[in-house]
């Protein structure tokens, strides 16, 4: 069995070479066979204007007060084994399995038809300290390989992180995210009226994700479609 703690050099990971599956390790394989996606990355029926599994035909919370969102579409649910391949990807420097995670958000239901008729695919920005220390926005990189021509990294600005939100309650997610985001003012004239994908890597209480929705919005925006790749279910405490 490989050894899952051995890191191949960089430069040999730029190359496309025969490699193995991140889940199964089987090889030779692709980032993500066919088989684990089969097995792990069905899609399920969810709210539309949350993402989160449905078992009616919308969840109690949206019903009650509706996102600041015209749709939400996420790939798979946050869990095994999908938050294992999440955090090789965003913080062991794995840039390129960003080209296989968006491969797997692509083939989601109602997502390649939200890429096509929006205008441009905002990912979700990180503050400059954070870039800093990651080295890159993931959601960024995702956006590029699911739309390389509408992928906009730089209208959409965010203040510096005051702290990790692993962790957090929902109340305190939402809190932390109040007036965390702004739109760049030489862009605003970009995203008046237009359509817009709004991608980010993990969902979680969707506090982050509603806020720099409702930031777009007061630029503008006419219409906007969440797209994360996984979706986790936080608790109300």
């Amino acid at each position: 069995m490989f050894d899952s703690r051995f890191e191949w050099p960089a430069w040999m990971q730029r190359l496309r070479l025969p490699s193995i599956c991140h889940i199964c390790e089987a090889w030779p394989s692709t980032a993500l066979c066919d088989s684990c996606v089969q097995q792990f990355g069905q899609p399920i029926v969810r709210c539309p204007t949350c993402a989160l599994p449905l078992l009616g035909s919308r969840c109690f919370p949206c019903h009650y007060e509706a996102p600041p969102l015209d749709k939400c579409l996420a790939a798979v649910t946050y869990g095994h084994p999908w938050s294992d391949c999440i955090a090789k990807f965003k913080f062991h420097g794995d840039v390129g399995f960003g080209r296989q995670l968006a491969a797997l958000m692509r083939n989601a239901p109602w997502v390649e038809p939200a890429l096509e008729m929006a205008d441009s695919v905002i990912a979700m920005p990180l503050s400059a300290s954070r870039l800093r220390e990651r080295g890159f926005n993931q959601a960024y990189e995702l956006a590029k390989h699911l739309a390389p021509q509408k992928a906009d990294g730089r209208s959409l600005l965010r203040l510096e992180h005051a702290s990790h939100q692993v962790g957090a309650t929902r109340a305190e997610r939402q809190e932390q995210a109040r007036n965390t985001f702004w739109v760049d003012p030489v862009r605003i004239p970009t995203l008046q009226g237009k359509r817009i994908v709004l991608l980010d890597d993990v969902m979680t209480s969707g506090a982050t994700l509603f806020e720099a929705a409702r930031t777009l919005r007061k630029a503008g925006a006419a219409h906007i479609t969440g797209l994360v790749l996984a979706r986790a279910q936080l608790s109300q405490s």
